[in-house]
């Protein structure tokens, strides 16, 4: 059996002392997109970051890439794009990805080529702190893809980006995918949630399910996934209650 890319067991999270995500038990496979949907508040962005090793862990355990989350061995397998974009907004988009490249040693051929994936060429060059919320999430997600990482783990990549490009990344996600790169990302976008390969349906700090998007349709004998995950929701705040 193939080592899984990501593995938690019973981990709890919290914050301030307050449980934010608890018996967090997971397995992601290589090659796949993973997506952690839920609403605002459930606990996704507690657990992208707790994978970045951004956020303590209470209990249980959490591996990636086969070492436990926040290892030094992982800063150069993984990139991460954060909910803030992680930008420095004194510096043109390319200067972002030329310090990164520095660090990762990277090409220039590979900021170049990041910059054009991002469509960010023709504004490459003017500081961060002039462009729009839309351009600052697409330098943050070159700057997360410029090292070519083997696991990305994206905090709702796509806020503020047109239909357009957000098709495009998505394409590009999955051509990824099948490359053997595995993706996380935390979406709300149904549309977006249906091109994942599994979903982890997470609600107050709790999977309450998980599958493929088509099978969760199924299950729920629902006309969408939109109303199945509505369900599942309604469904745990009446248990919760």
């Amino acid at each position: 059996m193939t080592t899984p890319v990501f593995r938690s067991n019973n981990v709890e999270l919290r914050r301030g002392g307050v449980p934010i995500v608890r018996n967090l038990s997971l397995q992601i496979p290589a090659g796949c997109i993973f997506g952690l949907v839920g609403p605002s508040g459930s606990g996704k962005t507690t657990i992208m970051r707790a994978m970045m090793g951004l956020g303590a862990i209470h209990s249980g355990d959490m591996m990636l890439l086969g070492q436990k989350a926040g290892h030094q061995s992982l800063r150069r397998r993984i990139g991460y794009l954060p909910q803030n974009g992680g930008v420095w907004p004194d510096l043109t988009s390319r200067e972002c990805l030329q310090f990164m490249a520095s660090i990762y040693r990277t090409s220039s051929h590979r900021v170049d080529s990041s910059l054009d994936l991002m469509e960010l060429t023709p504004i490459a060059d003017r500081t961060v702190a002039t462009l729009s919320g839309g351009e600052v999430r697409r330098v943050g997600l070159a700057m997360a893809i410029l090292h070519e990482p083997d696991l990305l783990v994206l905090d709702e990549p796509t806020i503020g980006l047109d239909p357009r490009l957000r098709r495009k990344l998505w394409d590009t996600f999955a051509t990824w995918a099948e490359s053997g790169t595995t993706l996380v990302v935390s979406t709300h976008v149904m549309d977006e949630a249906r091109l994942c390969d599994r979903i982890a349906v997470i609600s107050e700090g709790k999977v309450v399910a998980l599958d493929s998007p088509g099978e969760l349709v199924r299950r729920q004998s629902a006309v969408d996934l939109e109303e199945a995950i509505l369900r599942l929701l309604e469904a745990e705040a009446t248990n919760v209650s």
